[in-house]
């Protein structure tokens, strides 16, 4: 049982731990959520000078395509989860069989399963959130001005796409902290086997969380374009 809570203390320093660092690290460095608002309020500025705005009311529904699809996924993971409860013992016998297992009771296994189902149901709400946040966004690039509307000053135009990028951004976090959710889960399932592991698959998905965020290639691709450019995107209008 210590061990348990130890794993269970380690897990959620991990999670919850990473996600004030990124926040914090964000404010201080380039990242992707940095970089990628800028690349969001360039493109609401674009916005902006345009008349015709189906390719972006397009891009817009992909994005909440993306997110529509892991909700719907979530759902079916917690159908799947719930019904484990039904066949536990078996589960717990199965689990003592593998190479490398832990000892572990039937409530111990049930408790894990409980944690993954609390770790859905998260996630769920944070891709809702998202896909509603995304809806937020079509309303918003409608509700745009247009180019030649008059009684806009360009400083409201410069505000408008500011705020408008500022809506994406959120949905796009939201987006992310599901995202997340699924990494520290998979982390979960190797808690059943052994909770030595579990503790190096924390420690790894955390790395793994990290050098996406701040170390990919992605992040020096969108960096690049930065320098190739010679300002940063928010300044190109």
């Amino acid at each position: 049982m210590l061990v348990n809570s130890i794993c269970l203390l380690w897990f959620s320093i991990c999670w919850v731990g990473y996600t004030y660092y990124a926040k914090s690290r964000a404010n201080k460095t380039a990242c992707l959520a940095s970089e990628l608002h800028n690349y969001r309020e360039l493109w609401m500025k674009r916005v902006m000078l345009r008349e015709v705005r189906v390719g972006d009311a397009a891009l817009i529904a992909n994005l909440e395509r993306n997110v529509n699809f892991l909700a719907s996924t979530t759902i079916l993971i917690l159908a799947g989860l719930l019904t484990t409860f039904t066949v536990t013992d078996e589960i717990t016998r199965l689990v003592g069989q593998v190479p490398l297992a832990f000892p572990t009771s039937y409530e111990s296994v049930q408790l894990k399963f409980l944690l993954l189902v609390v770790i859905f149901v998260y996630a769920f709400f944070t891709f809702t959130w998202s896909l509603r946040q995304y809806g937020f966004c079509s309303i918003v690039l409608g509700g745009a001005p247009m180019p030649y509307e008059k009684g806009v000053t360009d400083e409201d135009r410069e505000d408008y796409a500011y705020y408008a990028a500022r809506v994406i951004d959120l949905a796009g976090k939201s987006y992310n902290h599901g995202l997340r959710a699924y990494y520290f889960a998979l982390s979960v399932l190797v808690w059943f086997i052994n909770p030595y592991l579990f503790v190096l698959a924390c420690g790894f998905v955390t790395a793994v969380l990290y050098r996406r965020e701040f170390k990919s290639r992605s992040l020096k691709a969108l960096m690049h374009i930065d320098v190739k450019e010679g300002k940063s995107p928010s300044s190109l209008i």
